[in-house]
């Protein structure tokens, strides 16, 4: 509950200020009035923008596929759609290191699931998650090559000591962040189904320190159905993973597909592959962001890194516009739904409990 409480609302607010200032600065610097001089609004364009929105469809119905395939199907479609849109509530308002992750425990634990099973269903999700970054992106890099997946079009016949400032440094963070996602999986291949033994024995020596003494109890609990969900893993069905596999596979790429999308309903897109594989990289680098949701540069990254295939289709100055856009489809909604969602779901599991309880010790 402690985390949930942390759930302020200028929480909510922060990473609408900090990307509104961002596009801001960036219209006042470098938006051009006269990109809109080649825009026009056709019935392509509103096709494109449905084709947006079913991406944006694809990637939740996947997550919530997803959700109910690690409980075996023990939460409803309601409660997965539920734990779905708070997770990624969470996710835009802590930084994007920490995502929804530390919270979704506890979303996952009040539709009814065991603590330990719910441990379980998280750990798999991010297992999932990391697993499609760590396998797509090293295919990405084959067929592509790193000229094209990281370097602009100026840098692309360059060897690496000559890139651009922007070019290296994304090159490095690149690194930097595919490495910590990389160790992450192995840790948690290693956790649910290798050694749980050592792995809860880790946990559990985790929680011996003084700030987190106090769950000590607890988790040993949790320690326990860890271990006991770890040996049910192993005897899961080929089916069990391949709806797994094939889910996460389905919201990851509808995610970047998104963008594809929106720049179809403006211009004619020759490089879809480079597009969809530079995103790969965007999202791999905010990993290490300290801004929630990836505010801020989130939108900056957009514009120098997509930016030029915008302004390659003759419409220099037009990509924060597109920034902005994607932004307010993919990112702003879970704001508002969970800002929506979040009282209630407060009140029905903690509020309204806490009152029942003090009620039945005055009896």
């Amino acid at each position: 509950m402690s985390e949930i409480k942390k759930v302020k609302s200028w929480k909510i607010f922060l990473p609408v200020l900090i990307g509104l200032l961002v596009i801001a600065f960036m219209f006042i610097n470098e938006f051009k009035p006269s990109a809109f001089d080649e825009i026009s609004i056709t019935w392509v364009s509103i096709f494109c923008f449905a084709l947006a929105f079913i991406c944006i469809f694809m990637r939740d119905l996947g997550y919530v596929i997803r959700v109910r395939v690690l409980s075996d199907n023990k939460l409803s479609w309601r409660q997965a759609f539920r734990i779905i849109m708070l997770w990624e509530f969470t996710s835009t308002v802590t930084p994007g290191a920490l995502g929804g992750t530390s919270v979704a425990l506890m979303y996952v634990h009040k539709e009814g699931i065991s603590l330990g099973k719910s441990s379980s269903i998280v750990m798999l999700t991010s297992l999932l998650d990391e697993l499609y970054f760590i396998i797509i992106f090293p295919l990405m890099l084959l067929i592509l090559g790193s000229s094209k997946l990281f370097f602009s079009v100026e840098d692309s016949s360059l060897e690496i000591e000559n890139l651009s400032n922007w070019s290296y440094g994304l090159f490095w963070l690149t690194i930097i962040a595919y490495s910590i996602k990389f160790v992450w999986v192995l840790f948690l291949i290693y956790g649910l189904f290798i050694n749980p033994k050592n792995f809860s024995r880790m946990i559990y020596r985790i929680f011996k320190l003084p700030f987190l003494r106090r769950w000590k109890r607890n988790i040993v609990r949790v320690i326990r159905d860890i271990e006991n969900n770890s040996a049910e893993l192993k005897t899961k069905k080929i089916s069990f993973w391949a709806k797994a596999l094939a889910s996460t596979f389905v919201s990851w790429t509808g995610r970047y597909l998104v963008v594809n999308c929106l720049f179809m309903a403006f211009f004619a897109v020759h490089d879809h592959l480079i597009i969809y594989a530079r995103q790969l990289v965007m999202i791999i680098v905010l990993l290490i962001c300290p801004t929630p949701g990836g505010s801020g540069f989130a939108e900056i990254m957009f514009n120098e890194y997509l930016g030029e295939y915008v302004d390659m289709a003759g419409l220099a100055g037009f990509s924060i516009v597109l920034a902005l856009l994607w932004r307010l489809v993919t990112f702003y909604p879970y704001l508002i739904i969970g800002t929506v969602m979040m009282p209630k779901w407060i009140s029905d599991n903690f509020v309204s409990k806490s009152t029942s309880k003090k009620k039945s010790r005055k009896k």
